[in-house]
């Protein structure tokens, strides 16, 4: 049976190898994601707007002849809304085979981490849905947090996303 590229990453952190990740801004926190699943980067356009999409769903674009929906993060995971400026970016993402945006403050660096530097994200009553976090890792002074892109587009998401742009 063969593996998708996730699934032998996910084989290869977890045997102990490090692995790539894209670093973000949202708001004042620093997230990773899994470079993997990163399409690529492009400048904030005002999408499409579609009717009655759910408020975080910005709308959508055309790029090279695919209808991409373009999500906010920051109201994705109820941030305080952040306006949008010239480092405002959407990062097009590959998720379980469906092509998104995300819209984030700025993007930074690739760092690499080895998965002996996530750490498990504590457990609090917090704003943000800490399913959608794979942990916490330190690079240097900064502390990222790991976002587990697949659980943030949840399945029923998607659907919805699919019937939305076809």
């Amino acid at each position: 049976m063969m593996q998708t590229p996730s699934e032998t990453r996910a084989a290869t952190v977890a045997a102990g190898d490090s692995g790539q990740y894209l670093t973000l801004r949202l708001g004042q926190e620093e997230y990773a994601i899994d470079i993997l699943r990163v399409q690529e980067i492009r400048s904030y356009e005002e999408p499409t707007r579609m009717v009655n999409a759910p408020s975080f769903i910005k709308g959508v674009v055309n790029l090279r002849g695919v209808i991409v929906p373009i999500i906010d993060l920051r109201m994705k995971l109820q941030l305080d809304k952040v306006e949008y400026n010239d480092f405002t970016v959407v990062i097009i993402l590959n998720v379980r085979g469906t092509v998104i945006g995300a819209v984030v403050d700025s993007v930074s660096d690739v760092v690499t981490l080895g998965a002996d530097m996530i750490k498990p994200a504590p457990q609090f009553d917090t704003a943000m849905d800490t399913r959608f976090i794979t942990g916490l890792a330190n690079v240097g002074e900064r502390m990222l947090i790991v976002m587990n892109m697949e659980a943030l587009m949840s399945n029923a998401e998607m659907g919805m996303l699919d019937a939305a742009t076809h």
